[in-house]
């Protein structure tokens, strides 16, 4: 895939866009759940091998969200790690500057989905001193007990936040968050899907960037609705159990699959905030079958399986 030059002029607007949208989206879970994110502003000390700085932003042990975690990070760094060249080897050891937001909510109702959302630009130089970049990106949602018009809803607000941007990049997205987000060692995939883009830069500079930012803005309108339906549904123990159970496959596919888990922890980058999307509670059982018939064996049956949701 082609890549473009990136005006070093915007480096610093890409990097405001990305505070206010890490703002406004912990604003607004913070007013649904009553509790403020804890705010860790940090920098990179002299002599590591990452340089810059970031802002995590964590809530933990809310009334409705057990963890919700959003970070923004702006680091350089003396050469790409091999989770962000093994597409283009030409950048193999070049020099780079990346920078993006990231962030999974865990809720603590079993009935509100855990979703992630992530929106970034990465930018080098080929040995040639020519600087180009590319963006990546998406959000997924995985649900624990499946409810069809939630992901019909957060599919369509993935299809209408790309509209603008040409008729196949939700079909094209959409494959590729289903693809991604597949946990190979169990053959299943980890939720519902969404939509889900990596070294992109098609369509040249400002209108891939114009792409980034409909997807991030367009967060809170697909995943605030289904919180609010959800949220206040009894529960009892069982569903507690399975949610932490399936909790575990959010776990092991971070760890395993994740390509900026492994972009972060290769590049040297802070662990307390590349870790941010794990639950604060998790279970695993062997070989957990649900009885047919019941709410748990339909997440396998009805909704894990890919499908078109729009």
């Amino acid at each position: 895939m082609s890549q473009v030059a990136a005006p070093l002029s915007n480096a610093a607007a890409v990097s405001q866009y990305l505070r206010g949208l890490q703002a406004s989206i912990t604003s607004a879970i913070s007013a649904i759940d009553g509790q403020v994110f804890l705010t860790d502003a940090w920098e990179k000390p002299p002599g590591e091998l990452l340089q810059g700085q970031g802002i995590t932003q964590i809530l933990e042990d809310g009334a409705v969200f057990e963890r919700a975690g959003c970070g923004f990070s702006h680091v350089t760094g003396p050469k790409l790690p091999p989770s962000a060249t093994q597409h283009r080897p030409e950048l193999s050891g070049a020099p780079f500057e990346a920078m993006g937001v990231s962030l999974v909510f865990h809720p603590r109702n079993p009935y509100v989905p855990t979703v992630h959302m992530n929106v970034r630009m990465i930018s080098a130089k080929n040995r040639d001193g020519t600087e180009v970049c590319w963006f990546g990106g998406g959000m997924d949602l995985t649900p624990y007990y499946g409810f069809a018009e939630d992901a019909v809803h957060f599919h369509q607000s993935c299809k209408n936040a790309l509209q603008d941007f040409g008729e196949d990049k939700y079909p094209r997205f959409k494959t590729w968050c289903d693809d991604y987000f597949f946990l190979k060692h169990r053959n299943e995939q980890r939720g519902v899907g969404g939509v889900f883009f990596d070294d992109f830069s098609e369509l040249g500079f400002e209108q891939s960037l114009a792409m980034l930012q409909s997807v991030g803005n367009s967060f809170l309108e697909a995943y605030l609705p289904i919180v609010q339906r959800r949220k206040d549904m009894a529960y009892a123990e069982r569903e507690r159990a399975f949610q932490l159970y399936r909790r575990g496959r959010y776990v092991e596919f971070n760890l395993v699959w994740d390509r900026g888990t492994h972009f972060g922890l290769q590049s040297g980058g802070r662990s307390e905030s590349i870790l941010l999307s794990m639950p604060p509670l998790v279970s695993w059982a062997y070989s957990q079958v649900p009885a047919a018939g019941s709410p748990e064996a339909a997440l396998y049956t009805d909704f894990l399986p890919r499908k078109d949701w729009i």
